[in-house]
Order: C-alpha cells, then sequence, then structure tokens
C-alpha cells in the first residue's frame, strides 16, 4: 500500500483529492502546509499538494 502525504494549502477540494486517493487503496495522511516539518516527509511514497486559493492568483497565464 502506498503512503501518500497530502500537503493542505487550505482549500476545500483538498478532500475530494484525499477521497480519491483512499479509493485507490493508498494509506493518506493529511497536513495543512503550515503544521508540516521536513523530517516527517521520509515515510511516504509519494506527495500531493492541493490547490490553494492564493494558489491560482499567482499562475501566469
Amino acid at each position: 500500500m502506498k503512503k501518500i502525504l497530502v500537503i493542505d494549502n487550505y482549500d476545500s477540494f483538498t478532500y475530494n483529492l484525499v477521497h480519491y486517493l483512499e479509493d485507490l487503496n493508498c494509506d493518506v495522511t493529511v497536513v495543512r502546509n503550515d503544521k508540516l516539518v521536513l523530517e516527517d516527509v521520509e515515510p511516504f511514497n509519494k506527495i500531493v499538494l492541493s490547490p490553494g486559493q492564493e494558489f491560482q492568483t499567482k499562475l501566469v497565464y
């Protein structure tokens, strides 16, 4: 089973991603972006960054 870390950037879409990953039998852990400790990242196979409110406004098209 893949261990996935989802970094929550305070967006409501985050838990949609989490539910999709859980449907794929992944072991998912969610951490808010301001609570993340770099040392805690090591045990995960993959990292998913959720969108955030400021993320969309800072994109260059």
